[in-house]
């Protein structure tokens, strides 16, 4: 296992002012997020032209770069693109967002393995987010998903397992289809706390992760707002500290 950041963390910041950040925090690896809000990069950006986005992203940083991320769901054909693009930058992970709840489940499987046999077919892993109001909600649910589409893989964002509906309840039956993971400290009232105010054990965390043979990134992803712009950059350096400190 390894540590890594989101650019979600600056998602308020252009995509090259991200990087720079992420070099000043020490962080040597970066997940790219992708979406149709704000001045950061959009999915079909990237999707247009993938050597040039390839080019641009050599040209702006030398961070290592492990995972696209796209915060809405996009077209098969923006989805082609991108995975062309991972496959310059040596990427083997995308992560997409579940449909929201309310979709039917056979419909859900339809769209996902569609999804799975586009990315398979360049050898890029594909997993749906965890998240609260998306079919991920429920953790059995997550994990029906993935038995139903072969190859289908979670990232795994533990925080909305811990608030709302899910607080106090298991989620370990997800951990032998977490392809990825999104970090931040966590209470079971709020999804975002200052690093070393929360409730999440990120020891019991990585050891179940490990009991399972993950050997992939640890990736911090502080939820930007306008109230922690400036202690940002703390947290992101707190969190890495600690999460190198118990690899």
């Amino acid at each position: 296992m390894f540590v890594s950041a989101s650019t979600h963390c600056f998602a308020d910041r252009t995509f090259e002012e991200s990087c720079s950040l992420f070099v000043e925090l020490e962080y040597d690896k970066l997940e790219i997020w992708l979406s149709d809000d704000g001045p950061h990069l959009k999915p079909a950006e990237v999707a247009k032209d993938p050597d040039q986005f390839f080019a641009r992203y050599r040209e702006t940083t030398r961070l290592t770069a492990v995972g696209f991320c796209l915060a809405q769901d996009v077209p098969a054909a923006t989805l082609a693109g991108i995975t062309k693009a991972a496959k310059l930058l040596r990427i083997t992970q995308i992560t997409i967002p579940a449909s929201p709840l309310g979709t039917p489940f056979n419909t859900e499987v339809d769209r996902l393995r569609e999804f799975v046999r586009l990315t398979s077919a360049d050898g890029i892993r594909l997993s749906i987010k965890t998240e609260a109001g998306h079919l991920t909600d429920d953790p059995h649910t997550a994990v029906e998903l993935c038995q139903a589409v072969r190859g289908l893989g979670l990232t795994l964002d533990p925080s909305y397992y811990m608030v709302g509906n899910n607080a106090g309840r298991s989620y370990d039956q997800v951990f032998p289809y977490v392809y990825h993971t999104h970090l931040r400290d966590s209470t079971s009232q709020s999804l975002q706390v200052q690093v070393g105010l929360g409730e999440l054990d990120y020891t019991r965390l990585i050891n179940q992760l490990k009991r399972q043979g993950y050997t992939r990134a640890l990736s911090v992803d502080i939820l930007p707002t306008p109230e922690n712009a400036s202690e940002r950059p703390l947290e992101l350096r707190k969190l890495r500290m600690l999460l190198d400190t118990l690899l």
